[in-house]
């Protein structure tokens, strides 16, 4: 019998051999090494700042379960340009696997971090001058932060915990846990100068919004992936809800918003939105079920219903997309194929050309709620790509792929 920790040697050594073997055009290095393990999350969350020096992440001491109420995690940087140091700047008790704390950088700021915690019964979020050493805690979690850094969106993290384990935090139970559509949980508008937060769009609310591509009778509905529009005038999310039609699945629909929580749109209303991104104010970026061509990525104009496939022979299975500087590339990944490699790779827009930048192996025991999706970010200048991978034999580590000389 092979010891389980040979095995995991053994699993991680074909992962790297794998790699070496996918057409990858630009250097891969780890930024980050065990014993301990550390990631970062989402795809659409700032993970460097301003000047790309600096890359966010998490760090545990443990994988392969969920998070208990007192697991706690710290969070920290990277100097990428110091021989990857990192550097300690708090900790969270609110937090999971696929999105952290969303531990992100102010937009707008050089110096300046949020991510959410658990203190006094309670989601909070800090915001920490890493310069100054300044913090401060407010009385609210956040989800998704304007481009102007002033204020926020959030939903129920209890209730995501309850309805769609691993995206919400363990340690307060959701009070509405038998109510099927609450008009006491939703969506929150946080202001992040005083902390102050106001419900804009409740899940009572978006039933009232007819649904013509499905049948909720007697299911539980909530909210998740919350994104601002790059101009702050809008934002997404994704109303989801499971019954007995969906057994221990779920169906969903794309909505917009004002960034007041009036004037809703669906988007796609057809049960199988999943990843997305903005494109700009008024497009959208996703990968979905649509009549004309059946689960693709697909261009949406918000508000208006036109819709347009996007690279259907080229982007073919779902993944983390993020548009570029300029929206000449497609920044995007897989999750694991059927040798358990995830594969990174940018699309060229205007040629429909892909480009890949490396094959990851996952192993096995990273599955369910606590597997390591590689969830490709960017710098803001869209030459370093960092990813999350449990390819290197360390578990979870961040690695950053150089693309300076491919964009």
């Amino acid at each position: 019998m092979i010891h389980a920790f040979t095995r995991r040697r053994l699993l991680a050594m074909a992962g790297i051999a794998a790699g070496a073997r996918a057409q990858s055009t630009a250097p891969v290095r780890a930024i980050t090494r065990g014993p301990k393990f550390h990631w970062f999350g989402y795809y659409d969350k700032l993970q460097l700042d301003p000047s790309g020096r600096y890359a966010l992440g998490m760090e545990v001491d443990f994988e392969h379960r969920s998070p208990k109420a007192n697991d706690s995690i710290k969070v920290g940087m990277v100097d990428l340009d110091d021989g990857d140091r990192w550097t300690e700047l708090g900790e969270s008790r609110a937090w999971n696997w696929q999105q952290g704390s969303m531990l992100q950088w102010l937009p707008g700021s050089a110096s300046e971090v949020i991510w959410n915690d658990r203190m006094d019964g309670r989601f909070v979020s800090h915001i920490l001058d890493v310069k100054t050493g300044k913090k401060r805690t407010l009385a609210s979690s956040v989800y998704s932060v304007a481009p102007d850094g002033r204020w926020a969106i959030t939903t129920d993290f209890r209730r995501l915990n309850d309805t769609r384990p691993g995206y919400g935090y363990a340690g307060l139970p959701d009070p509405n846990e038998n109510v099927l559509a609450p008009k006491t949980s939703g969506i929150w508008r946080v202001d992040l100068q005083t902390g102050a937060q106001k419900l804009i769009v409740s899940v009572e609310k978006v039933l009232n919004v007819p649904n013509p591509h499905g049948d909720w009778t007697g299911a539980k509905h909530w909210f998740n992936h919350l994104l601002i529009s790059p101009d702050g005038s809008r934002f997404i999310f994704l109303h989801r809800w499971r019954g007995k039609k969906e057994g221990r699945s779920f169906a969903t629909r794309m909505f917009t918003a004002n960034r007041e929580g009036g004037k809703l749109h669906v988007i796609d209303p057809y049960g199988k939105t999943s990843h997305f991104i903005w494109r700009d104010p008024q497009h959208v970026l996703a990968w979905a079920w649509h009549p004309s061509h059946g689960e693709k990525f697909y261009l949406y104009e918000d508000q208006t219903g036109k819709v347009e496939v996007v690279g259907p022979d080229v982007m073919t299975v779902n993944g983390h997309c993020t548009y570029l500087l300029g929206n000449r590339w497609i920044l995007n990944d897989t999750y694991p194929d059927k040798e358990r490699n995830q594969n990174v790779y940018l699309y060229e827009v205007a040629t429909g050309r892909r480009v890949p930048l490396g094959s990851f192996y996952s192993p096995p025991e990273y599955t369910g709620e606590w597997r390591c999706d590689t969830h490709p970010r960017s710098s803001a200048d869209g030459k370093k790509i960092i990813i999350d991978s449990a390819h290197g034999g360390n578990g979870r580590q961040m690695y950053l792929i150089d693309i300076g000389a491919l964009v």
